[in-house]
């Protein structure tokens, strides 16, 4: 499978994790593209009900929480999707509960994708150190500073880690992010 238009995800489940703040751009275009390749997703948060998207200009569309992160486990799921936000990305990671959900995916070799500022999560997971990634450039030090190798490119991936800088990546993002999904686990992801 060459084209990554080709891939199918039916019968794999992503979890989206996201917070109020989420980019809604990043998650309602890789979330509209994993279902077009026949996955489901569920919006995983620390907020029980509901979940405000920022535009740039303020606070937009809300969306429905699926499952709270008390309740999640990675091992319900073939992947993680984390979209940016500064909000959404600043909230997470306070989140001890959303840390550890996260961590776990490494731990099990699953596939994560994530953008703009949802690297964030991973420096405070302890997931970045020796691994090549890229983000939206103000984290930049942050990562390097965690021990990445951060580059500015629009899509990384590093053993079943995607990761790309901003909304205009998202085609690049989508397309490898489905693809790295459709590979399943990768022995090179760790916690």
């Amino acid at each position: 499978m060459n084209n990554p238009d080709t891939h199918n995800l039916a019968g794999k489940h992503v979890a989206i994790l996201c917070t109020d703040g989420f980019e809604e751009s990043e998650l309602r275009q890789p979330r509209a593209a994993l279902m077009q390749a026949g996955a489901r997703t569920t919006i995983v948060s620390p907020k029980s009900v509901s979940v405000r998207s920022w535009t740039g200009e303020g606070f937009g569309k809300s969306l429905l929480v699926d499952q709270p992160i008390e309740s999640a486990r990675a091992e319900d799921f073939d992947a993680l999707l984390l979209p940016g936000g500064t909000l959404n990305s600043d909230h997470l990671r306070m989140e001890a509960a959303a840390v550890s959900f996260v961590r776990a995916f490494f731990e099990a070799g699953k596939p994560v994708a994530a953008i703009c500022h949802g690297a964030q999560i991973l420096i405070d997971a302890d997931l970045v150190s020796g691994r090549r990634l890229t983000s939206y450039p103000s984290i930049k030090q942050d990562l390097i500073n965690a021990g990445a190798e951060w580059v500015d490119e629009e899509v990384v991936c590093d053993q079943g880690l995607v990761t790309s800088r901003r909304p205009d990546d998202l085609p690049a993002f989508n397309r490898k992010m489905i693809e790295e999904i459709a590979e399943g686990i990768h022995a090179g992801q760790h916690g």
